[in-house]
């Protein structure tokens, strides 16, 4: 439920991938200036401002929140540099001349790793957050929040972006 408040940033913040186009622009050659923490911080502000205008938040309940998603994008920016690191390795090792069947296993025990380690911070940066709101406004931020099944789920194909095939084990 309130994935919106520090998940949004986090998720906005790599909504174009974690390739070089990030969000939506190639930031390597400079076309965005600044530099990505600054990009990412901006960001994020704008997105507790808003949140906070929709929420009637109070500025102590906007300070904290502000220092919440803060905390967690200086903790999960960091994410970015090892998934295209990993890529990378990835890359390196399916195209070798002979398979290394440990290594790539190596690799994908270090990337599960990596995002049980992201998950955590996420769900510990929304429980902060919930607790810095109130009751009715977790509520509110709740119908805020796209139907169950996601945006896909209003869709002639089913839910989600695959369609009936993104409805295994689901009810």
């Amino acid at each position: 439920m309130l994935a919106n408040v520090p998940g949004v940033a986090a998720a906005s913040t790599f909504e174009g991938g974690f390739g070089p186009g990030f969000a939506g622009a190639d930031w390597q050659s400079g076309l965005l200036s600044g530099t990505i923490e600054a990009i990412v911080e901006a960001r994020a502000d704008r997105m507790i401002r808003h949140l906070s205008i929709e929420l009637d938040a109070t500025a102590e309940q906007q300070d904290k929140l502000r220092a919440i998603v803060h905390a967690a994008v200086k903790d999960l920016l960091p994410v970015r540099d090892k998934v295209l690191a990993a890529r990378a390795s990835a890359r390196e090792l399916w195209t070798q001349q002979t398979i290394d069947r440990t290594a790539i296993e190596k690799l994908r025990a270090d990337q599960i790793a990596i995002y049980d380690a992201t998950s955590k911070r996420l769900v510990q940066a929304v429980a902060d957050a919930a607790e810095a709101l109130t009751p009715e406004q977790r509520r509110k931020l709740a119908t805020m929040l796209p139907p169950r099944g996601g945006p896909w789920s209003g869709s002639p194909w089913g839910r989600g972006p695959w369609g009936h095939w993104g409805g295994f084990g689901r009810n």
